[in-house]
């Protein structure tokens, strides 16, 4: 039965043509097409991989079946496999299944963006920290038992950015310029109906907002959040990768700092 389905090379982009190849079954299947095309993962959009018009006649020779736009949209709409987002935006991963720290289970979307999502949506923040050599800033969440940026849940009616700005202090003692902060993308969670939520999810609000701030100093003074526990670091990226690798929030985290080349673990 055919699952992987391709429309002619007709949207221009980048000075080229550009097809939407999409599987109606599973994600997994077409990251395996697409790799056997030699299509790098960076042309995967959430949902499809967009491929140069020189690859066409090869994904037809190896299986794809040529459709239409409209019936390609109309398919996966259809599968399930549809990752909405605003134009603009950029589909990166969907992570299916994920137990969160407080046992709900969701499917997390995880998306590029350089805009804020809207603010009566936003549960959390989260903030990718570099100083002025590349380092990135790690620190240890006891709760979540697992090493990643400074991020947490808003409180009271504090903005997105205020909320990363006092979550990062709080956690490394690192004192960021709200103005340093750049929106990067965001974490869109569909929380499962059968797993309880505890009292600090509120209907409608859905997403963590992620940013990224670049500092113009060297591995700036940080300290431990509270005794007893892993002080924050700064990382190299191959040690960010290590330590990081495991988490769902990481395809965004390596899209946003340009870390998809780092190397697999032995």
């Amino acid at each position: 039965m055919v699952t992987i389905w391709i429309d002619p090379p007709a949207w221009p982009a980048h000075g080229r043509l550009w097809s939407h190849l999409i599987s109606d079954e599973s994600i997994a299947e077409l990251h395996d097409f697409a790799a056997g095309l030699g299509i790098p993962r960076r042309g995967f959009e959430g949902d499809h991989y967009d491929i140069p018009a020189e690859y066409y006649e090869r994904a037809l020779a190896s299986g794809a079946v040529e459709t239409t736009g409209r019936d390609l949209l109309r398919r996966l709409q259809a599968s399930g496999l549809r990752l909405p987002k605003r134009r603009g935006d950029k589909g990166i991963e969907r992570v299916t299944g994920w137990t969160l720290a407080d046992g709900t289970r969701a499917d997390i979307d995880l998306i590029l963006s350089p805009r804020e999502m809207t603010d009566e949506r936003i549960f959390a923040a989260m903030v990718f920290v570099q100083d002025a050599g590349g380092r990135h800033l790690l620190t240890w969440s006891e709760r979540r038992q697992e090493w990643g940026a400074p991020g947490g849940w808003r409180e009271g009616d504090e903005s997105p950015v205020a909320n990363a700005v006092r979550e990062a202090e709080e956690e490394s003692g690192l004192v960021l310029d709200p103005a340093d902060l750049r929106p990067v993308g965001y974490e869109r969670f569909r929380r499962d109906p059968h797993t309880p939520a505890p009292g600090l999810w509120v209907p409608g609000r859905d997403i963590l907002q992620v940013y990224a701030a670049n500092l113009s100093a060297h591995r700036p003074p940080v300290r431990v959040e509270e005794r007893g526990q892993p002080g924050p670091e700064w990382v190299e990226d191959v040690e960010l990768g290590e330590r990081c690798r495991d988490s769902f929030w990481w395809p965004l985290a390596a899209r946003v700092l340009a870390l998809e080349q780092l190397p697999e673990p032995e």
